[in-house]
């Protein structure tokens, strides 16, 4: 059973084994149409492909944030159109660095499915170990999925505004954090009071995730003894924050939730206060 991570040698075998579920989950914020593309061109064999903002994302309102969480029957419909059922072993993977991945490993946990797992480096890794690639479509088996949400895994943003204990970790990078360069939402800043911890730190220099022993040293630096169940994680739109709780899985520091609409949701409001 594969909950937190991956490796492409683990992975290969199990390939003709239906009781295993790969998903692609290849995406680029500046160009939606292109994780898609890059799937059709070539996957992992039997991959099918989930797209962040028609698959792991809800409607949006204009104010509950760029990529908000699909409503608990939203999501079982597409997880039991992939084919994941109650038994199932997920697998996903994006390019290489998991951010995208790990919208989906967190989705599956949220509603009750811990046996899923993000491909450690992705796409690129399994290419560069000589994993066989796929073209074309997989047109999956519809399975039955049926969710036990955790609804105390995340808070609203009303939860978040009226919080007057624990701690906010915000994982855009230090300059978004700051409010400089800010090019995907209308307002630069943070959440006043929040930390900053890129979700990029958790990743060595082939993108693959950091040794356990080195992420806990630094999420212990940014917990400073704070439990880890009082510690929240948001980014821009709810989907890096899943990476930093993926971090915190590995490093065995589990137990924090997430604010699914993040900064974008934050900022909608112009009365919520900001820190640059």
């Amino acid at each position: 059973m594969h909950t937190t991570l991956i490796q492409p040698a683990d992975l290969a075998p199990k390939l003709a084994d239906s009781r295993w579920v790969v998903v692609d989950c290849r995406f680029d914020l500046a160009n939606p149409a292109w994780g898609e593309e890059q799937y059709v061109a070539g996957h992992i064999p039997g991959a099918r492909y989930a797209h962040l903002d028609r698959d792991l994302s809800g409607a949006k309102t204009g104010t509950n944030g760029r990529h908000p969480l699909p409503t608990v029957d939203q999501m079982s419909a597409t997880f039991g159109a992939l084919g994941i059922g109650p038994h199932t072993q997920v697998v996903a993977y994006d390019a290489d660095s998991g951010m995208y991945a790990a919208r989906l490993w967190w989705m599956l946990r949220f509603l009750g499915h811990d046996v899923v797992a993000v491909l450690d480096g992705g796409f690129a890794r399994w290419v560069a170990e000589g994993g066989a690639v796929q073209p074309g479509r997989v047109t999956a088996t519809p399975s039955v999925f049926a969710p036990a949400p955790r609804a105390e895994w995340h808070l609203t943003v009303d939860q978040v505004a009226a919080a007057t204990q624990g701690l906010l970790v915000d994982a855009r990078s230090p300059e978004r954090f700051r409010g400089i360069n800010e090019t995907l939402d209308p307002v630069g800043g943070h959440i006043p009071g929040a930390r900053n911890y890129w979700f990029q730190h958790n990743l060595a220099e082939d993108k693959t995730f950091k040794p356990a022993a080195d992420l806990r040293a630094q999420w212990d630096t940014v917990l400073q003894g704070q439990d880890p169940t009082n510690v929240v994680m948001y980014c821009g739109s709810g989907v890096t924050a899943c990476h930093n709780l993926l971090a915190m899985e590995v490093a065995g520091l589990p137990g924090s939730r997430i604010f699914p609409g993040s900064w974008s949701e934050w900022s909608a409001d112009p009365t919520r206060p900001v820190e640059t």
